[in-house]
């Protein structure tokens, strides 16, 4: 996969994206990382990137010609930009769902906003807009980082066990189910005697009931949409029973 972003930080993503999982991403030739600076592109004589507003207000706004020069620029080398991705409280929020989505992409271009926002015509060259949530950060990098990371550990072949990403909390709808390891008795807490089994088909059963009995009780909202097997919603009923 190839990831391209946009901000006037750079430095920011030094860290995080070459340690880790991505990182050994980067190592193993499955991921291209670049990180461009947009105040690079700009045409004012003082470096400026932002200004004020059209109608008066608050804060100063980004300016479309340096993220639209910076965008020519990566689409001329890159032959294209892919997706192009808007860190914005107004998109769609991001979750795991997202996330499988765009690890099917061979090309991500992140735009990293600061400031008081955006010029509204920067989004005539945007294909996505993804928030993390309801709240405000101080600039796009942060949530760039979140986005790519959960992205890009769903990649063929970036994490040791391609199966670590299936029993994840949300891939299957449900919350993770509780795991454990050794020692098997630690303070006289002791490891559910059905995971020490043997019995594979037990354990499978067990993680399943344990993931609902997880999510019912952390985030019942979660099950709102989630397609219950008769199974499940036999256990789902006796949850409800026992807190009653």
């Amino acid at each position: 996969m190839k990831i391209d972003i946009l901000s006037l930080f750079p430095d920011m993503f030094t860290g995080p994206l070459t340690q880790s999982i991505v990182g050994k991403a980067i190592d193993k030739g499955l991921l291209d990382v670049e990180v461009t600076d947009f105040r690079a592109y700009t045409t004012n004589k003082q470096r400026h990137v932002d200004d004020t507003p059209y109608g008066g207000g608050a804060g100063m706004l980004l300016q479309a010609q340096p993220i639209y020069d910076a965008l020519d620029a990566i689409e001329a080398k890159n032959n294209g930009l892919g997706k192009v991705i808007l860190l914005d409280p107004a998109g769609r929020k991001f979750d795991q769902r997202v996330a499988e989505e765009l690890a099917n992409e061979e090309h991500l271009t992140f735009i990293c906003g600061h400031y008081e926002g955006y010029d509204e015509r920067i989004r005539a060259r945007v294909t996505d807009e993804i928030s993390l949530g309801d709240f405000v950060l101080t600039g796009g990098e942060l949530g760039a980082m979140v986005v790519i990371d959960a992205t890009v550990r769903l990649l063929p072949d970036v994490l040791g066990n391609a199966q670590s990403a299936i029993g994840d909390s949300f891939s299957t709808g449900l919350l993770e189910y509780p795991q454990y390891t050794r020692p098997a008795d630690f303070r006289g807490m002791k490891v559910p005697e059905v995971l020490t089994s043997g019995n594979h088909q037990k354990i499978a059963e067990w993680r399943n009931k344990e993931a609902l009995r997880r999510t019912y009780e952390r985030r019942p909202d979660l099950l709102e949409n989630y397609e219950l097997s008769a199974k499940e919603a036999k256990w789902l009923r006796e949850f409800k029973t026992i807190e009653e």
